[in-house]
Parts: structure tokens; C-alpha cells; sequence
């Protein structure tokens, strides 16, 4: 039996649809959006459509900009040859907004998983390998340490070093507030290998 007329459950799946956004939730936005003022709803529908069509990848580190070149890439103070490899846009914003990196990004938009049919040649590997040709000195790779991650992250290294061009990667280990007993032995393992003196 259907509980709301057809426009209702038609934004309600819709909004479903979103990364998320489970059922109830999708309700109670699909509420809001009807009983939000008609400008509003204009507005907020207008944003869509002019962000879905303007825009578009980067031209240098492929984070997602409505402009030719990221305002990071664009700025002269930042240091270009100082490159930190990112699985996806979020992850690139996650590190401004620690507000200490000086680097530019580059960013992959995904990682290799042989599981789900995602290799070297889906991600935007090759185009990373096309900048390190350009006077860069270090290629940090920050990708998350799940098994994805690490297998890109080996792949980049193994790739990179024989350009002579330095390749870390992110340290990992115990989060702020984590109880050692209740952590892995990986990030452990991790978190000791990427201490620092104090």
C-alpha cells in the first residue's frame, strides 16, 4: 500500500537514491523541500543544475572546480613541487582544512581493487605520471590504509621511484582518544614506525 500520492514518492526514492540518505531521512528532506518557500526550492534546484554543468576536473590536479585550474593549483605561495596524491576531492579538503600543508594535490579518483574490476588505467594514474615529468622533488601518497589504498599506494611508489623522485607516505596509527588494547596490530605496527621525537 502506498503511503503518499505519487510526487511524494517519487522525491522521497529519489533522494533515497543519494549516498547516505536512508528512508526516513529521505522523508523527512522530501518534507522539508514541500514545505520550503517556492524561491527557495528555485534556488536550491537552479544550484544543481548550474554546479552539475559547470563543473568539471582540474586541469592540473583533477579535484573537482568550476574554473580551468583549482584555486590550490593557481596559487603561486604553494609549493609545486611538493605533490600529495589523494583518493578523491574529500580527502584533498580534509587536508586544507588542517590549514599546514603547503603542497598541491593530485588526485586519483578512486583506487586500484582488483575485486571490483578497478585497475591502474581507471584511476588517474598516467595523468599523475605526466606532471612528475615537471620539476618536482617529493610525491607524498596519502591514500587511506585500507587494502585498496595500500595496494595503490605500493603501485604509485613502484612506479615513481625509478623517476628519482622522492616517495613517502602517510604516517597511521592510534586516533586521539583510542584505547591501544583495541587497536590492530597493523596501526600499531604503523603508529610506532611513524613516531616522532617530541
Amino acid at each position: 500500500m502506498e503511503l503518499y500520492s505519487g510526487y511524494i514518492n517519487k522525491l522521497i526514492e529519489e533522494l533515497a537514491a543519494l549516498p547516505g540518505i536512508g528512508n526516513k531521512s529521505a522523508q523527512r528532506l522530501a518534507f522539508h523541500l514541500i514545505n520550503m518557500p517556492q524561491d527557495k526550492v528555485n534556488r536550491l534546484a537552479n544550484t544543481m543544475i548550474e554546479a552539475k554543468a559547470n563543473v568539471r576536473y582540474c586541469k592540473e590536479c583533477y579535484t573537482l572546480t568550476d574554473r580551468d585550474i583549482c584555486p590550490v593549483c593557481a596559487n603561486k605561495n604553494r609549493n609545486h613541487k611538493l605533490i600529495m596524491v589523494v583518493e578523491n576531492t574529500r580527502d584533498l579538503a580534509a587536508y586544507e582544512k588542517t590549514g599546514r600543508y603547503e603542497g598541491v594535490y593530485h588526485v586519483l579518483h578512486g583506487a586500484i581493487s582488483p575485486m571490483l574490476g578497478i585497475g591502474p588505467g581507471d584511476i588517474k594514474l598516467k595523468e599523475l605520471i605526466e606532471r612528475l615529468k615537471g620539476d618536482v622533488e617529493e610525491v607524498i601518497i596519502a591514500t587511506n590504509s585500507s587494502l585498496e589504498g595500500e595496494t595503490t599506494a605500493m603501485y604509485i611508489s613502484k612506479m615513481i621511484k625509478p623517476m628519482g623522485i622522492k616517495v613517502t607516505r602517510i604516517a597511521s596509527g592510534v586516533p586521539v582518544g583510542g584505547d591501544l588494547e583495541y587497536i590492530d596490530e597493523v596501526t600499531l605496527l604503523r603508529a610506532l614506525e611513524g613516531r616522532v621525537e617530541l
